[in-house]
């Protein structure tokens, strides 16, 4: 594995971290079509979890088997795939070495009315299933937020002791927020700076709308004229709000959505500075071959071509 220069210079933006971990880092950023860009498609398949089996494999049924999307992956040249234990447990043998894996460790469900998510596997799991990374959701905003952060930074620490990266998804919810608010681009910025803060390698969240939730963030987005008037301009934002670029964000693709709408918010994320898409359902949910040209004209979106 050649590391480019555009890599080599991500590696340095994470000083305090072991050769392991930055070793890890640079396996997702030079697997697949984006290699050595610093640019990522990440394909994330917890939502039997989070919707159950039906909502998330009934619509493209050769999705319940976990290989279909081990294979979906690695034929889409993506550049990991994250997955909680069971589905990667799976298929961890037969594709050994194909692909980045990285074990999402918490979980919610539907059956459950509480903004908290179960912690469901161990650093332990990730070693032994040959994982790059674990990922981990927190819910800013939450009754539960300060003991999901003090989940993380005690599984943070133990990950990167062991050379593993840390991917947190940084997802704003609770009483505190409106459903608007979820996805408000001061929420959004808030929510990417909170999981930088927590020491994340790469930050996953919701693109941003120009929903400004806090009376008090109104008033300096207005005093110092920030712009947020498009999605690429948010996406700055955002990007500048993860250490003004210092640490790597994609941004999820969230409910099922055209194709059209799909790739102009890729352009706005590429344009805006962000390092690229985490897309599950919008991927896996449509049959095979769709799934294959989306995932492809998605890659040359970040490649500048499309």
């Amino acid at each position: 594995m050649k590391v480019t220069q555009r890599v080599r210079k991500i590696l340095s933006w994470y000083e305090s971290d072991n050769p392991g971990t930055k070793t890890n880092l640079a396996r997702i950023l030079m697997q697949g079509k984006l290699a050595g860009t610093g640019k990522m498609i990440i394909l994330p398949v917890d939502q039997g979890f989070e919707h159950g089996p039906v909502r998330s494999f009934g619509p493209n049924p050769v999705a319940y088997d976990p290989h279909y999307l081990f294979q979906l992956a690695i034929d889409a040249g993506l550049n990991a795939y994250a997955a909680p234990l069971g589905p990667l447990e799976a298929g961890a043998d037969s594709y050994a070495g194909s692909v980045p894996l990285i074990l999402k460790m918490n979980s919610s469900n539907t059956l459950s009315t509480s903004k908290d998510q179960a912690v469901t596997a161990t650093v332990g799991d990730a070693l032994r299933l040959g994982c790059v990374a674990i990922g981990f959701t927190i819910y800013p905003g939450s009754d539960y937020q300060f003991e999901m952060m003090e989940e993380i930074r005690e599984l943070a620490l133990e990950a990167k002791a062991c050379g593993l990266a840390v991917v947190v998804w940084s997802y704003p919810r609770g009483s505190t927020v409106s459903k608007t608010g979820e996805t408000a681009i001061d929420i959004t910025a808030y929510a990417a700076h909170m999981a930088a803060l927590l020491g994340a390698h790469i930050i996953k969240v919701k693109p941003p709308t120009a929903e400004i939730e806090q009376d008090e963030a109104r008033q300096v987005y207005a005093d110092e004229k920030i712009d947020v008037s498009t999605l690429q301009a948010r996406i700055v934002h955002i990007v500048q709000s993860c250490f003004d670029g210092r640490r790597l964000v994609v941004f999820s693709g969230g409910a099922a959505k055209g194709t059209e709408a799909i790739y102009e918010d890729a352009r706005a994320i590429r344009d805006g500075g962000g390092n690229g898409s985490i897309i599950g359902r919008n991927s896996f949910q449509r049959p095979r071959e769709d799934a294959l040209e989306l995932l492809d004209t998605l890659v040359r979106i970040y490649q500048g071509k499309a």
